[in-house]
């Protein structure tokens, strides 16, 4: 195609840069729809069924419902007690994954006498959909605690911890917080820009591309990406927190949760070695330790 001229006969760079705009739009778009599908996500190893599987056995004696809500119709799991429950935890998991990974803490809680509660998020799992986003899980988690509740604590894996604290935080798009006395947060990220910017990685999307991509999650929060910051969420909660986290964590770095400690006084880390992301979910000291710190709420 000849490169169009102004009168002067000097070459019409606009050309280019409508050109350029619409590459990066495109390319935006297929990202936002990519990263919003967890099913597509590069996080699932080859072995991805076979460890749903497993995972969902351990799933066995819980009492199954789907719940309708904001979001679409949500599948919860539910282990009760022997005997009247010392209070109620909700269970969120992590991107891609599903409420099943959480089976080890769930039957753990059960035995100590907590009502232990996980839910598919959004496209995940048993519920419906197949694609959704950080703020809908946050929706998620608030409705559901609001329907199957009430619950004292929450404790959230990776993403799921995050929106565990959105809907602890309650700020828009959310319409109300929900009042967990509690968290126990396992490998969460601290800024979910730093997600959003591994993903562009990934993808090798060009600068104008990521920031397209970007600001089509920022139209669905109605805040900047900047402002999802798990130091913002847990100084807006200002609740107890116990942060576990593996030092050989290659999804999520752990200086994300040494900043998070550092900067709130309410916040204990608890460090973990060759555990890794996934791993850790299964973890006999991991799982112990978040029963401890729940149970020494209570006390309060």
């Amino acid at each position: 195609m000849p490169l169009r001229r102004t009168l002067d006969n000097q070459p019409d760079f606009r050309l280019f840069r409508s050109l350029e705009e619409s590459q990066a739009e495109i390319a935006g778009t297929h990202a936002f729809r990519l990263f919003c599908t967890p099913s597509l996500s590069s996080r699932r190893g080859p072995d991805h069924a076979a460890l749903v599987e497993r995972a969902r056995f351990h799933l066995r004696t819980a009492r199954t419902a789907t719940v309708a809500t904001s979001v679409g119709d949500l599948a919860t799991y539910t282990f009760e007690p022997e005997h009247e429950p010392l209070a109620s935890v909700l269970l969120v998991h992590g991107w891609s994954a599903e409420a099943a990974f959480l089976g080890a803490f769930a039957e753990f809680l059960r035995r100590r006498g907590f009502r232990a509660v996980l839910v598919d998020l959004p496209a995940h799992g048993q519920s419906s959909g197949s694609e959704t986003n950080l703020v809908d899980c946050g929706r998620a988690v608030l409705d559901i605690a609001e329907a199957a509740g009430p619950f004292r604590f929450a404790l959230g894996h990776s993403i799921g911890a995050m929106a565990v604290l959105m809907a602890g935080e309650g700020k828009l798009p959310l319409p109300r917080a929900y009042p967990f006395e509690s968290y126990v947060l396992i490998s969460m990220p601290d800024r979910f820009a730093d997600v959003t910017r591994d993903f562009g990685s990934e993808l090798q999307l060009s600068p104008a591309a990521l920031r397209d991509f970007e600001r089509r999650l920022e139209r669905l929060a109605g805040r900047r990406i900047s402002n999802f910051k798990g130091g913002n969420l847990l100084a807006a909660t200002a609740r107890p927190t116990l942060l576990l986290h593996s030092r050989d964590d290659e999804d999520v770095s752990f200086d994300c949760a040494t900043a998070m400690a550092c900067e709130r006084a309410n916040v204990e880390l608890m460090a973990f070695d060759g555990l890794g992301h996934r791993a850790i979910l299964y973890a006999p000291p991991v799982v112990r330790a978040a029963a401890a710190f729940l149970k020494e709420r209570l006390g309060g």
